[in-house]
């Protein structure tokens, strides 16, 4: 869908709204007039915008209980690209660099951040990837904190092809970790082992957790479950006593509910996803460290596809199709 800016009337940027909740097709090019930073902000000129899951599901209205979202609102939640103007005292020395953050609504071709809240994109790094891993490594980085990931830990990684799943794998990997990766289908499982997998478990086999039992060589010390539902429940008996279990994510439509009584009787430490919140500083400690690992080819964001942003509507059905390998990646440069 083509979108006219007659920017004669100050309306001079595109930006994609989530006109009501339903499919796809309810995300809609829409032009407005750019936003004026405040003190303390900065208009970042979006290269490119990160998409998750969560922004189908919120898209299609789940999760009212957790996100207070009223359309019209533009979705999104991260960016990178270039500091374009400075509201007051934000400091004059990001002036024009490459940076990533989080924002409030990332569809759009520009967006306000809090100076604070910006991570510098090092040399070596391009801005496709940046914005692969504006949210997904910080979460990965965070995980693999909390859960207290070692040397020699039998890990085992549910959605393991996914954005934030890609990443995981190489992290788990390279602490020399044992990683089991459950995904779907061959294509996917022959990429997380390229990642470092030592062993992958084809999710769409009935049997799936006993192959990931063997696999594992019995149980896991920390599962990470970025997937919920009856999967992720399905996980938590493949957990050795006294391991981890990390309960982040909920694609196939909420979280895992998880047998807490087990988990407490054999010392099992559940995380949810509250516990992969971070404050603004520890966000942009866990950013540099996930970029800095990417830009000395340590880690590598998976991007499946690249979209328009004018063309979110089929960012979002390539989503949820499932079929994409690693990250959709919306492109804000016209």
């Amino acid at each position: 869908m083509e979108t006219v800016i007659d920017s004669s009337e100050g309306w001079a940027m595109l930006t994609v709204q989530v006109k009501e909740f339903g499919g796809p097709e309810v995300l809609v090019p829409v032009a407005v007039p750019d936003p004026e930073p405040g003190p303390g902000e900065v208009l970042i000129e979006v290269s490119h915008a990160d998409t998750i899951f969560l922004e189908t599901q919120l898209r299609a209205g789940w999760g009212g209980e957790y996100f207070a979202l009223t359309p019209p609102y533009v979705p999104g939640g991260g960016v990178a690209g270039h500091v374009r103007a400075l509201g007051p005292g934000a400091g004059t020395q990001w002036l024009g660099r490459r940076v990533a953050a989080f924002v409030d609504g990332s569809y759009a071709e520009r967006a306000l951040a809090s100076a604070a809240a910006l991570t510098p994109v090092p040399d070596g790094l391009d801005l496709p990837a940046a914005a692969a891993l504006v949210h997904d490594g910080v979460t990965a980085m965070g995980l693999l904190e909390r859960t207290a990931l070692a040397t020699g830990d039998r890990v085992l990684i549910l959605g393991a092809s996914g954005g934030m799943g890609t990443l995981l794998v190489q992290l788990a990997h390279a602490r020399g970790a044992r990683v089991v990766a459950v995904a779907r289908g061959t294509e996917k499982q022959a990429l997380v082992r390229r990642l470092g997998a030592d062993e992958t478990v084809d999710v769409s086999a009935q049997d799936w957790p006993e192959r990931a039992r063997t696999a594992l060589g019995g149980a896991a010390d920390i599962v990470l479950d970025g997937v919920g539902g009856s999967l992720g429940a399905a996980a938590l008996p493949l957990t050795a006593p006294g391991g981890r279990f990390s309960a982040h994510g909920a694609p196939t439509g909420d979280f895992a509910a998880l047998d807490r009584a087990d988990a407490a009787r054999r010392g099992i430490t559940v995380y949810g996803i509250a516990d992969a919140q971070y404050p603004a500083d520890e966000i942009v400690r866990l950013r540099t460290a996930a970029f800095a690992e990417a830009a000395a080819g340590r880690l590598a964001p998976v991007i499946g596809e690249r979209v328009p942003l004018e063309e979110a509507a089929r960012a979002h059905r390539l989503i949820e199709g499932r079929g994409v390998v690693g990250k959709v990646v919306l492109d804000a440069r016209r």
